[in-house]
């Protein structure tokens, strides 16, 4: 089939990104005039992300002829994790306490009463909108969703092949998927801009994060040098070090899992999203981060680890935005309206959650990213408020794997008693 994408060479396409990048930056630095004002309303996070939005929603690039989100989630995410965590206090991030976790478990709970409630909701005005019997059977397609969403694409696989969808709709559901779980991190960005005004609406104690950025910063003053060539090559060295041992280690275990239990290899089990190598990649990546953090490479935080580690992951965040098209929001509009409905409900679940408990925005945000984005996009969110807090997001999306096809099947058995089935 012809492509009509202006740019499919990925080196074309990556210098667009970066100039996209270098654009957000140059303007976002500007202390006065229009650009002062337009980043007081629009955080330059989310013009990271809106730019390649923007590109692909006009043509100009397209995420399914790239591989540029594969080599910024494989490769520069791990790497970025590692860097990140050198400096990490490990004690101060246990201390921000159980608030993390229930926001999580929030987040889940959302999703899993949002399906059957926009199911409800949407077939009270359009009824053949979540009808189809058999394979045909919307309720069975959300099911993907809800796995998506919950625990990430292992979990999305493992629904398809649990409740049988129909392959030749599956298309309609992973476009759901993609442009609501886009629009929700579009607006968690926003967010970020506005955090300490959410915070004290909220009435949210973040003493223990802010007490957490502080001894990170603090360190990395104590530390902070000129840095020097070797400098940059030995935190390159630890960085893709870790990424090579972090997908030997992936591969091996899931290899391992696969020939060894029967149950990984069925993708119907709840544990088949545990041979996921990208899992274990990202775990592996983030325990080698934590384990330097013990030694004398932690002082590699003065000459800009976190920092290099940063462009990592705004290469990451342009990438993910490239996947969002904008225009498809209109192809239909049915399916969208249950998906706008369904994270409706779980924002509804986690605003009221957080109010209750006075947890802080961030709380918010990376609990529904662990969910919602998983491991891909919960330390990209976590880190977006501050370096050291990178992998707070990771460890949460860890849950995401543990109880994704759980909380999916709930979901999906709730939302076929919604749709009368």
């Amino acid at each position: 089939m012809e492509t009509t994408t202006v740019f499919t060479n990925d080196a074309i396409v990556f210098g667009l990104l970066m100039i996209a990048l270098g654009f957000v930056f140059y303007t976002s630095s500007k202390k006065e005039g229009f650009w002062s004002k337009f980043y007081k309303v629009v955080p330059a996070l989310l013009m990271c992300y809106l730019i390649p939005a923007i590109f692909n929603s006009l043509g100009w690039i397209d995420d399914e002829t790239s591989q540029l989100y594969f080599v910024a989630s494989r490769y520069l995410l791990p790497a970025a994790l590692v860097l990140m965590t050198l400096s990490i206090d490990l004690k101060a991030v246990f201390n921000l306490g159980p608030k993390a976790l229930i926001m999580f478990f929030a987040g889940t709970i959302g999703i899993v009463l949002g399906g059957p409630i926009a199911i409800l909701i949407v077939s009270a005005i359009s009824p053949e909108t979540v009808g189809g019997v058999g394979p045909d059977a919307i309720w069975r397609g959300l099911s993907t969703i809800a796995g998506s969403w919950i625990g990430g694409g292992a979990n999305q696989a493992a629904m398809l092949e649990i409740y049988e969808y129909n392959p030749d709709l599956y298309g309609g559901m992973v476009l759901v998927d993609i442009v609501v779980a886009n629009l929700w991190m579009a607006i968690i960005l926003m967010g970020i801009g506005k955090n300490d005004r959410i915070d004290n609406w909220l009435k949210a104690d973040n003493s223990a994060i802010e007490d957490l950025k502080v001894k990170v910063s603090d360190y990395a003053k104590s530390v902070t040098r000129v840095p020097e060539l070797s400098d940059f090559m030995i935190m390159l060295a630890l960085a893709f070090g870790a990424v090579g041992i972090a997908h030997w280690g992936a591969d091996n275990i899931s290899e391992y899992l696969l020939a060894t239990f029967d149950v990984f290899n069925d993708s119907k089990s709840a544990l088949s999203s545990f041979s996921s190598q990208f899992f274990w990649m990202i775990t592996i990546a983030t325990a080698i981060g934590i384990l330097l953090s013990f030694t004398q490479f932690k002082k590699y935080e003065g000459a800009g680890a976190s920092k290099i580690g940063s462009i990592f992951i705004y290469i990451l965040v342009a990438t993910i935005g490239m996947k969002m098209d904008l225009t498809m929001i209109l192809d239909n509009p049915g399916l969208i309206a249950i998906g706008l409905v369904w994270i409706l409900i779980h924002v509804i679940v986690l605003i009221v959650t957080a109010k209750v408990i006075k947890a802080p925005y961030f709380f918010l945000a990376v609990g529904s990213q662990a969910n919602v984005g998983g491991a891909a996009s919960a330390p990209v969110v976590a880190a977006a408020f501050h370096p050291s807090l990178a992998t707070v997001g990771v460890l949460l999306a860890v849950f995401g794997y543990v109880v994704g096809t759980y909380g999916a099947i709930l979901c999906t058995i709730l939302m076929q008693i919604a749709a009368g089935s």
